[in-house]
């Protein structure tokens, strides 16, 4: 095999870098495999032309990245990829009420707040937002639609109204599926979510918005937890009913 000649200027660790890219590469196209041994440090040294030193620095930092690790007298050797952690809420099932459940536990402790706060540092084109929020549940509802995305929405503007940017940040990864009644029926729409619940829904929303644009912090608490807790007392009731 024709040897692969590293340039002889520049400091070692240039060369050090280069023949850890060069070995990185090979490992990445699959020439050594998980499990497979590299070549010596003599078969390195001869084929990229460069000093044990150098060799033994490349190595050392393909071990720190976890690529590949040293034997005791039996050489270094590719380890196998690690499997990247899975991300939080990707494998959420909406289609079981406890998994809803535990979505509206978790909403209630970060929108609780993050109403108090939208109170205390919400800004006037933030109000106009919420306010055209508000409207558009309730023009949806009118229309007989489906509601679920207008009111994501509006409890993204209130997330958004807190002016911390990690609330709605929480709420655009987890999406709108944690709006409930979506989650338990992705054809709900119209009158099949009832007039009388979206009636009182709508008047949930209300005492919220109301609040936080009269910077009543604690009644947005109140009004947020109330809505929310509601929700989770209508799935409870569901889940028993299931059950049961």
């Amino acid at each position: 095999m024709q040897a692969k000649r590293m340039p002889a200027e520049g400091h070692r660790k240039t060369l050090v870098l280069r023949l850890r890219d060069a070995l990185y590469t090979q490992i990445e196209a699959g020439r050594y495999g998980p499990g497979d041994r590299l070549p010596s440090e003599a078969r390195l040294t001869e084929e990229f032309e460069v000093s044990r030193t150098v060799v033994r620095e490349a190595v050392a930092a393909l071990r720190a990245e976890g690529l590949v690790e040293a034997r005791q007298g039996a050489g270094v050797f590719v380890l196998k990829p690690e499997t990247a952690p899975a991300l939080p809420f990707q494998k959420i099932d909406y289609a079981r009420i406890s998994t809803v459940l535990e979505m509206l536990e978790l909403r209630t402790a970060v929108e609780v707040e993050a109403a108090g706060l939208a109170a205390r540092r919400i800004s006037p084109a933030q109000e106009e937002e919420m306010a055209a929020r508000m409207q558009a549940v309730e023009t949806r509802a009118r229309e007989g639609g489906d509601t679920a995305e207008a009111d994501f929405a509006l409890h993204l503007a209130i997330a958004h109204a807190s002016n911390n940017p990690r609330f709605a940040e929480f709420l655009a990864m987890i999406g709108p599926e944690v709006i409930p009644r979506r989650a338990l029926d992705p054809e709900a729409g119209g009158q099949s979510e009832g007039a009388a619940y979206l009636a009182a829904i709508a008047a949930e929303h209300a005492r919220i918005v109301h609040a936080i644009l009269r910077r009543d912090a604690t009644a947005a608490r109140q009004a947020m937890r109330h809505h929310l807790e509601g929700s989770q007392q209508r799935y409870r009731a569901l889940l028993r009913g299931a059950t049961g």
